[in-house]
């Protein structure tokens, strides 16, 4: 089972830019702390079944092989204050990290409407997960 933090774990497209994003965030004195890139299938499908069947709050809708950390072009972050992990969705450091991951070309989950993940940041360059299911590469 893999749940990997390390950025070279990602398709080159998306650690350029996640590495551009943890630059600009130093640039701010925002300290970030990768806690996933890439998951294997067997990973994922742990994260989904918490909640659900093992015990725990819900982390993910994305079961196996529906999750861009699947494909290698998603990265998970929590900023560090005073050297703890700040998961406090409602402090204002957030929103900056969530704007300084988009300049850096990616997306970021906590613009979505349906389930928000401030921490997820994902490369899709223009694709679909179908579109990776199906074969196709991210140029």
């Amino acid at each position: 089972m893999i749940n990997s933090r390390k950025l070279d774990d990602l398709i080159p497209q998306a650690k350029e830019r996640v590495e551009r994003f943890i630059a600009l965030c130093q640039e701010q004195d925002i300290d970030l702390l990768v806690t996933s890139t890439f998951r294997d299938h067997e990973s994922q499908g742990e994260l989904y079944e918490q909640g659900r069947t093992r015990p725990g709050k819900i982390v993910t809708n994305a079961k196996a092989g529906e999750s861009w950390h699947n494909y290698r072009c998603a990265v998970d972050v929590v900023p560090l204050v005073n050297g703890k992990p700040n998961w406090d969705g409602s402090d204002p450091i957030w929103q900056t990290i969530g704007e300084l991951g988009e300049q850096a070309g990616l997306e970021w989950a906590g613009r979505w409407h349906s389930f928000k993940e401030l921490a997820h940041f994902q490369y899709t360059g223009g694709l679909t997960l179908t579109d990776l299911k199906s074969g196709k590469e991210i140029a």
